[in-house]
């Protein structure tokens, strides 16, 4: 920026007065320091136009620079312009090619649809055959293992009942056989016991007669004794009456000896009798110890036979067992591939169910946009018609025979709607038919309808009832 002037260039149209004074009235000095300034003024003063000049330089290059790229941009945007032109020609060019194209892929679309709704009409025919032919086969197949399976459940209680039959033979045979060994051995030991006490009794017996005898012997014996003693007492009574005194001493105390002998002797057959006694109570033990052991001989003879039947029974168990188990899991296999092919089935059909469900909800829609489209285009033509009639002023004779015209045309046109329709009604018809075909299936393969985890959507045409007959026979709309 240039600088500020600090002195002020006063002119006037009479005399100029500077610092307040005429120039007549300054002093050299003054006049010196008056130029001075001026001189300084008139540097800065140059030094501001030149500056300035630059400054005029600069924008004016500026402007010039600028008008040359406003010229350029004009230029570019006339450049733009008429390329955007071309470009819009060439996009209108190009949409009349696609539309031309899609024209095309309309018609070879409609063409593909007609062939794959063929096509798709005679694989499911075929499907469904081939579905009634596995369905069938399966059935026999169920029929048949059914039957198989009824045979086995029968021989196996045919089986069951043989053996128990067999089982309660062998077991009545052992009870008798073990029955009568029971009382062979009874009988046996009975003889036995019976032989055992006769032989014990007997020398009960003979022990107590050999004890009454040493008994009498010894009563003999001391009476014998005692009769000698007094006799020899009475013979000789003159001659020992010294002695007799200690005789009869002597004699008493052998009869308290005889008395003990007697007593002990008396004691000892008590002795003996209780021994007796006590000896008849182990008998008794030995008794009921033999029993026992007969008991438990005979349950132990028993036990033996039981567990040789038991363990031959066993083994023809396990090897039944492991027939049954073998047939288990060969019918478990036979039931799991019936159940993937049952399976698979499932999702082909559920698959072909939502596949077709698709093309006829797209084809119902095709038919519609193409009937709506129709009807705008009929009624666009009428009025066109109408329009042009108007516009024509025709003769009665020519508007006649162009109305004659008019209504063949729109009378082809009602009857291709009428098929168009009946051809809807008929798809309509087929899928409903179909979705209750499918549902029938499901049911008849014990599978709830709640278990698809979807919900069909039966179609319906507006102004149309379906009839209920099969899909070929649909009526026309009344």
């Amino acid at each position: 920026m240039a600088p500020k002037r600090k002195g002020k260039k006063g002119k006037a149209k009479g005399t100029p007065i500077v610092d307040g004074l005429a120039p007549e009235d300054m002093s050299k000095e003054q006049v010196e320091e008056h130029i001075g300034r001026i001189r300084e003024e008139l540097d800065r003063e140059r030094e501001e136009r030149n500056y300035f000049q630059l400054e005029r330089d600069k924008i004016h290059t500026f402007w010039e620079i600028t008008r040359r790229q406003l010229e350029e941009k004009k230029a570019e945007l006339r450049n733009k312009d008429r390329e955007m032109e071309e470009a819009e020609e060439r996009h209108q060019v190009e949409i009349k090619v696609y539309k031309q194209k899609v024209k095309h892929l309309l018609y070879e679309h409609q063409n593909n649809l007609t062939e794959m709704k063929a096509e798709g009409t005679v694989v499911m025919k075929l499907a469904q055959k081939e579905h009634r032919t596995q369905e069938g086969a399966l059935r026999k197949d169920m029929r048949a293992l059914k039957v198989e399976l009824r045979e086995q459940e029968l021989a196996g209680e045919v089986v069951v009942k043989n053996l128990r039959l067999k089982h309660t033979e062998e077991i009545t045979k052992m009870r008798n056989d073990f029955e009568r060994q029971v009382r062979e051995i009874e009988s046996k030991y009975d003889k036995k016991m019976k032989m055992l006490r006769d032989e014990l009794d007997l020398r009960r017996k003979t022990e107590i007669h050999e004890v009454e005898e040493r008994k009498n012997s010894q009563i003999n014996t001391l009476m014998q004794r005692h009769e000698e003693a007094f006799t020899d007492i009475k013979n000789y009574y003159n001659d020992i009456t010294l002695n007799n005194l200690a005789l009869i001493n002597s004699l008493k105390e052998q009869m308290e000896d005889m008395r003990k002998k007697e007593e002990h002797l008396e004691r000892e057959m008590a002795e003996v009798s209780m021994q007796n006694k006590r000896l008849a109570d182990p008998l008794q033990k030995a008794r009921d110890e033999m029993h026992e052991m007969q008991k438990q001989l005979g349950n132990y003879e028993r036990d033996k036979q039981i567990l040789v039947c038991t363990k031959a029974r066993l083994k023809v168990t396990e090897k039944e067992l492991k027939d049954l188990q073998w047939e288990h899991e060969v019918l478990e296999q036979r039931f799991l591939k019936v159940q993937q092919e049952r399976d698979e089935l499932y999702q082909k059909f559920t698959a072909a169910i939502q596949e077709v469900q698709q093309k006829t909800g797209f084809k119902n829609l095709l038919l519609e946009r193409k009937l709506q489209a129709l009807n705008a285009a009929v009624e666009k033509r009428e009025v066109q018609f109408n329009e042009v009639l108007a516009a024509s002023n025709l003769d009665p004779a020519t508007l006649t025979l162009v109305s004659r015209k008019l209504e063949d045309v729109l009378e082809s046109k009602n009857s291709t709607i009428k098929d168009l329709q009946y051809e809807l009604a008929r798809v309509c018809k087929a899928h409903n038919d179909l979705l209750r075909t499918y549902e029938a299936k499901l049911l008849a393969f014990g599978i709830p309808l709640d278990n698809v985890g979807f919900k069909p959507l039966e179609t319906a045409v507006v102004g149309q009832t379906l009839g209920q007959g099969p899909a070929g026979l649909v009526g026309s709309p009344t």
